[in-house]
């Protein structure tokens, strides 16, 4: 059973209006907006990274789903792995930078002591007026995303191999869109955050709002080969559905939505072939 059958599988429970289906990143209750992300070493970071940029990357891609909501944080719940003293120590450190940078208050959570990977949770919680959800795209809406599509993917193999690089910033310590999330909250149909990779998530809108989804390869902002940046994942940037770019926030338009299903890849015009993995899904 990979991510995407255990997701459905779960479905059958999460049946309050709040839980959106679990077609969305986050769930809404009233004016709030709660998200729960993990990290697991190995899997969402390197052993070597360093543990305050750990601390940064798990605070950042929950704030990350909370800007695709066009939430403004309020506080955060931890789940702690203990390590060494010097370890959890660093840990703290980049958590208090990330937390004063996005006024995220720590509310509360849970430590425990284990062995193997070290993995931590962390939830987010955010409120809004209006969230949009992912599944709102409708067949006339262009796609949109802001930022550069591919500099974490670079990073992360710069990373594995001891290189040095602007880049590995970039895979490390994510920065979360808060501002341009709430900008485009009131504007846009439908919007998510680029965690899994551009192509993926494109396909997970396009599916949770009954639509498909035609992509140009050539007018995505990316870095890299092309291909590897939109399939690479770890960006946390704002993709979207509108009629028009909204002017209060700087965007690409890449694709659009029509009646149907499934994603075209368009390259010079032509549809290519999709590659063997659209992006990262647990246990695919």
């Amino acid at each position: 059973m990979n991510e995407a059958d255990f997701i459905a599988a779960l479905r059958s429970l999460a049946t309050a209006p709040a839980a959106r289906g679990l077609l969305d990143d986050a769930a809404v209750l009233g004016d709030l907006v709660f998200t729960h992300d993990m990290i697991v070493e190995g899997v969402h970071f390197l052993p070597g990274d360093p543990p305050e940029d750990v601390a940064w990357k798990l605070a950042a891609v929950n704030l990350s789903d909370l800007a695709a909501k066009g939430a403004e944080p309020v506080g955060c719940l931890l789940g702690y792995t203990l390590g060494s003293p010097d370890w959890n120590a660093a840990f703290i450190t980049g958590l208090r930078d990330v937390l004063d940078t996005y006024a995220m208050p720590l509310l509360g959570g849970d430590t425990v002591k284990a062995n193997g990977p070290r993995s931590f949770g962390l939830t987010a919680i955010g409120r809004a007026s209006n969230p949009p959800s992912r599944s709102g795209a409708k067949p006339s809406d262009s796609l949109y995303v802001t930022g550069v599509i591919g500099r974490a993917g670079i990073g992360l193999n710069l990373s594995r191999w001891g290189g040095q690089g602007a880049e590995i910033q970039a895979y490390r310590r994510p920065q979360p869109r808060i501002a341009e999330g709430r900008a485009l909250a009131p504007l846009v149909h439908a919007m998510m955050d680029v965690s899994d990779g551009l192509l993926i998530d494109a396909s997970r809108m396009a599916e949770a709002s009954g639509l498909a989804v035609t992509i140009d390869l050539d007018a995505v902002p990316t870095e890299g080969d092309p291909i590897a940046a939109v399939t690479a994942g770890d960006d946390y940037e704002l993709l979207f559905a509108a009629p028009e770019a909204p002017p209060s926030v700087p965007a690409t338009r890449i694709g659009h939505f029509d009646a149907g299903s499934g994603l075209t890849l368009l390259r010079s015009g032509v549809p290519i072939p999709l590659p063997a993995s659209l992006g990262w899904e647990h246990g695919a």
